[in-house]
């Protein structure tokens, strides 16, 4: 592998493979100082205030002149706020659907309403973070002992978080926690769910039975701790509860099911120069091959895609899905400034550790999560995504909050790229860990199931990768554990996304 790599003839920087001394000849210019592995130095002279492109697009500008072979990072590039001229659907790419006939499978958990699980959970859902310690201890309740009994059944999880209440009643944030709850509550991984409540929150069970259809049976129960009349109660009574769901939920049985019953998240954390470069792509790809099935893919982190949404409204169906994409970046950008924040408040420090400078730069790579194909659909946070093929959810750019978004959407599978090395994993959607470099990888392998880097290193095409990654979704939805399920993770990455003032 060479010391560096140019993503496009038009970029004027390029991105150090291996850690660079000063002095080193790279392509048509020289070091002028240490060059950190995956960091970006420049590929000729640059005049202040004039544009950085890399991926072909602008990533900032430059704040000072800057000589060939310069370092180029935080110290020397300028953020500001993108301005683009919208197009949409100038870039519809037709999508080679597989034969319906000759399409793959995968083994699911068909439901009566005809959604399909990768797994089968028993859930203790909370309407409030009062009721947080009584789910807890309902689903602690079943250790393996007991659950050995009724192998079908992948646990009882307890989904606690902590709002619900000290809220307004409508807006923004409530709409968004209920969309949260009731994605939970119809979650085709869950074969049964206990709701429990405290009774006097502002996030009533009631209200959300009421707006969204939901209806008591067997598989599905509420409570109160104040009806209930008390915590050590209403522990004992949600016990039960699951306890009569366990023999039911352990009669669901895998079967035959197409690739077009499956949702795929698509989302990354702790990115790295190298995400825009492996893993994202790699996953795109693996993402054109789930929708030629007749799946989806659900892209989301708004702030994550900021700058280069352009690209995806080009992408868009339709004007009308394409505008309210833009939509969301004007409502961001809004949320932003009212809150003294700025849309470059990411990257992270590991992002930019990793070689990342701006959230243009970050963007530019975390689109390419979503493939080539067009645009279905754009939906609000924990939104049913109804559409086929490659879809967006709004989301912030924080992974928990984000997953959990995606999740109540439907997402029954959750890809995660990584290049400085996540420790995530999720419930009820199993979530497989692409590194996007050899280095960590070969670091964190108990906990990557992926290793992207390889295209780098060993020279494996982007192709080979998305078909890997691919496959193994398949493997994971039919039952394979991935390597963070192994390690116990998604217990505690349940986070409804709070918008608007805590009273």
């Amino acid at each position: 592998m060479d010391n560096f790599i140019r993503l496009d003839a038009s970029d004027n920087v390029v991105t150090a493979t291996r850690p660079l001394e000063a002095g080193v000849s790279v392509e048509n210019v020289v070091t002028t100082s240490m060059i950190p592995r995956g960091h970006k130095l420049a590929a000729g002279p640059i005049s202040a205030g004039q544009p950085i492109r890399k991926y072909a697009q602008i990533i900032g500008y430059a704040e000072n002149d800057i000589a060939p072979g310069d370092h180029i990072h935080t110290h020397n590039i300028e953020f500001r706020n993108t301005e683009m001229d919208y197009e949409f659907s100038t870039d519809l790419r037709p999508v080679e659907m597989v034969d319906p006939a000759k399409r793959d499978t995968f083994m699911g958990y068909r439901r009566k309403n005809g959604s399909v699980g990768t797994r089968n959970y028993v859930a203790v859902l909370t309407s409030v973070n009062c009721s947080a310690t009584a789910a807890r201890m309902i689903a602690a309740a079943f250790g393996p002992e007991e659950l050995a009994q009724y192998p079908n059944v992948d646990g009882v999880v307890a989904f606690v978080h902590g709002t619900g209440c000290g809220m307004a009643g409508d807006g923004d944030g409530f709409e968004a926690l209920q969309r949260v709850m009731w994605g939970y509550a119809r979650h085709p991984n869950h074969a049964g769910v206990v709701m429990v409540g405290l009774g006097c929150e502002m996030n009533q069970i009631d209200w959300l039975l009421e707006s969204f259809g939901l209806e008591a049976g067997p598989l599905f129960q509420t409570m109160n701790i104040q009806d209930v009349a008390g915590l050590r109660k209403t522990i004992e009574l949600g016990i039960e509860k699951v306890r009569a769901m366990l023999p039911i939920a352990n009669e669901a049985r895998r079967e035959p099911c197409p690739v077009s019953d499956l949702t795929v998240a698509l989302q990354c954390g702790g990115s790295d120069a190298w995400s825009g470069i492996s893993a994202n792509p790699a996953l795109g790809h693996a993402c054109d091959l789930l929708v030629a099935q007749g799946g989806t893919g659900v892209l989301a982190e708004t702030p994550e895609i900021y700058g280069a949404e352009h690209l995806l409204t080009r992408r868009a169906k339709d004007a009308k899905t394409g505008e309210k994409l833009v939509k969301l970046i004007r409502w961001w950008e809004d949320y932003t400034e009212r809150n003294k924040g700025s849309m470059d408040n990411n990257p992270s420090p590991g992002n930019k550790k990793g070689g990342l400078t701006t959230i243009l730069e970050k963007s530019l790579g975390a689109a390419a999560k979503g493939g080539t194909t067009p645009l279905n659909g754009v939906y609000k946070y924990g939104e049913q995504v109804t559409e086929k093929g490659f879809t967006f959810m709004d989301s912030p750019g924080y992974d928990p909050a984000s997953v959990t978004g995606q999740i109540a959407s439907g997402c029954n599978l959750v890809a995660f790229t990584t290049g400085r090395g996540s420790a995530f994993g999720s419930k009820p959607a199993p979530c497989i860990k692409i590194a996007t470099n050899t280095q960590m990888y070969e670091r964190m392998h108990e906990d990557m199931d992926i290793n992207a880097g390889a295209m780098l290193t060993n020279g494996v095409s982007l192709e080979e990768k998305g078909r890997e990654i691919y496959e193994l979704l398949l493997r994971v939805a039919s039952g394979e554990k991935s390597k963070s399920e192994g390690q116990g993770l998604g217990d505690y990455e349940f986070v409804p996304w709070q918008i608007g003032a805590t009273m």
